[in-house]
């Protein structure tokens, strides 16, 4: 689909004193790849309709693609010089060195006083300038629960400050007495375990801020893991069922009715709004303590972010600015049902467009949980090495899961893993 873009944000730039695409530019097109959790690519494409009557000359296809292309696909590109112009990431300082400077074209001002942490996690390195980055979703890690299961099952909710084995005993409880196949299920993702590996005592990095990953709390969740896949609190076929570091979320299985506590984030609210109707009830409970003493989950999301290759530069950064002005954030904020990272928009506060009362809840339940999210996990999301952490824990975990490593070995190769990656960016 092809779309026109235009600045709107060039009235904004104008009074800005930022640089505009100029009036008389001949026609170009630039390629925005974008994939979606709920309607953001469908929202983003109406938007930049809007470009189309007030600079005829530059248009935009929106490429909407799976989301395992945004990981997989999209760095191979990048690497061989034949990306897009701009794409929705989420391995955000991961993939930092392809990245746009956006700073030339844009406020910085009024970038700094909108986004204000969130730019760190698009610089990466330890370039600590630029703006490369608008952090289009702001998503929180936390549970979705099946509340007509428990009643079914006569059995309460954990309250606040349940440990994860309160929530593994009551879900357990449940299955039991109402037939659902499955407790428990976790995304098949090293981003996902991160917040419980915390919860446990998992550090992350050492005193001088260098990586390490394994240590006493990651390994005593990941042991609890693996025993929850052994006994059956878990569903097994999340992890167990691919290979690699594939992606999967149970996200299906909850929606049918199969699961009674689905450890996910604030990006499946709109999914289960839609699809699960008034099939049953479901809540939002954040995310679940353990015996370090955190209850912590992980901040992420995604953002919006061009690429130094692009043979368009002000147009893509023009494109970023405008969808990063506070009328039109706010709006797509509302339509897609998304948390805003944009600070004079969350401040304003976001009335979400058809969403129900109860998704309504759970994304203000999911606001909520943010003072609970501990600092490491704040660092882990803005480290540029995250991806290759997060893939070693999804590949040497679900090796421990199938049993074709011991929780001892798993863990000691995910080190080793970490060490070869870590000397391969030195």
């Amino acid at each position: 689909m092809k779309k026109t873009l235009l600045t709107t944000s060039a009235l904004a730039a104008m009074m800005a004193g930022t640089a505009l695409v100029p009036a008389t530019a001949s026609a170009q097109e630039i390629r925005f790849m974008c994939y979606s959790d709920g309607n953001e690519c469908e929202v983003y494409d109406d938007v930049i309709d809007r470009f189309e009557e007030a600079n005829p000359g530059v248009t935009v296809a929106v490429d909407v693609v799976p989301y395992q292309a945004i990981l997989e696909n999209l760095p191979v590109q990048l690497a061989a010089g034949e990306g897009p112009d701009l794409a929705k990431v989420t391995d955000l300082g991961g993939l930092n060195e392809y990245y746009l400077d956006l700073e030339p074209y844009v406020d910085a001002g009024y970038w700094d006083e909108s986004f204000g942490g969130t730019l760190d996690w698009y610089r990466g390195g330890e370039d600590r300038q630029g703006i490369y980055g608008m952090h289009s979703q702001l998503t929180v890690t936390g549970a979705f629960v099946n509340a007509t299961l428990f009643e079914q099952a006569g059995v309460d909710l954990p309250g606040e400050g349940a440990t994860w084995e309160d929530w593994a005993d009551a879900s357990r409880q449940v299955a039991e007495a109402t037939g659902a196949p499955f407790p428990m299920a976790i995304d098949r993702s090293g981003h996902r375990v991160a917040g419980p590996a915390i919860s446990y005592g998992a550090a992350l990095f050492d005193e001088n801020g260098d990586a390490i990953l394994v240590d006493d709390g990651f390994t005593a969740f990941v042991q609890q893991f693996v025993d929850w896949h052994e006994d059956g609190t878990i569903a097994r076929d999340v992890w167990a069922g691919q290979g690699g570091q594939t992606y999967q979320d149970a996200a299906q299985e909850f929606i049918n009715g199969d699961l009674v506590f689905y450890y996910s984030g604030s990006w499946q609210v709109g999914r289960m709004d839609e699809q699960v109707g008034d099939f049953f009830d479901w809540q939002v409970v954040g995310s679940p303590c353990g015996p370090a003493g955190a209850c912590s989950g992980m901040p992420g999301g995604a953002g919006i972010v061009g690429f130094a290759e692009t043979e368009h530069p002000e147009e893509v950064a023009a494109l970023i600015d405008f969808l990063a002005q506070e009328d039109v954030y706010g709006e797509v904020a509302a339509r897609t049902r998304n948390i805003p990272a944009h600070l004079g928009v969350a401040a304003a506060g976001v009335e979400f467009q058809d969403a129900s009362d109860g998704a309504k809840a759970a994304l203000n339940g999911f606001a909520g949980s943010l003072p609970d999210i501990h600092p490491a996990a704040f660092a882990y999301q803005g480290y540029a090495g995250n991806r290759a952490m997060f893939g070693i824990t999804v590949e040497r975990v679900s090796q421990a899961i199938v049993g074709e490593l011991t929780v001892e070995e798993a863990m000691e190769r995910a080190a080793s893993d970490l060490a070869e990656a870590m000397a391969e960016t030195n």
